[in-house]
């Protein structure tokens, strides 16, 4: 089965920057096609923009790697703008995302931050996404 999630800039950073974790984890389910991002332009700029911050220490191979598997896996859709007010002005795009690829398919908002999103079903911790990955898998 294949999950489509649009992945919230904290959740990526998390990932790389401990690999042996929840978000590390469902970073590992994007590059093995279990997840599909979803994202936009404005999107793949913040990762860019964020993952360059000399504080992460994150090689330029690395966000190269990490932005070029999203170009090739994701999902690019345009976004109609939605009239809310999130504590993280920055945030609102990757809601509108989520909302319009909803219209297509049961798709997930991914947050380390879930108390800045509407409290809705389809906004869950990574944590939450991987249980609803792992309830689908036969093991």
């Amino acid at each position: 089965m294949k999950y489509f999630a649009v992945i919230d800039t904290n959740v990526l950073v998390s990932a790389l920057l401990k690999h042996h974790s929840i978000p590390g984890s469902l970073l590992e389910l994007v590059f093995t096609d279990m997840i599909t991002p979803v994202l936009n332009n404005e999107i793949e700029s913040e990762y860019l923009s964020v993952l360059s911050r000399p504080k992460f220490h994150f090689s330029k191979e690395i966000i190269n790697d990490i932005i070029q598997t999203f170009r090739l896996k994701g999902l690019y859709i345009d976004s109609s703008p939605i009239n809310i007010l999130l504590p993280d002005p920055k945030d609102v795009i990757f809601y509108e995302v989520v909302m319009e690829q909803r219209k297509q398919s049961d798709t997930w908002l991914v947050t380390g931050n879930i108390k800045h999103f509407p409290n809705k079903s389809y906004v869950v911790t990574p944590r939450q996404m991987l249980d609803i990955i792992l309830k689908d898998v036969d093991l």
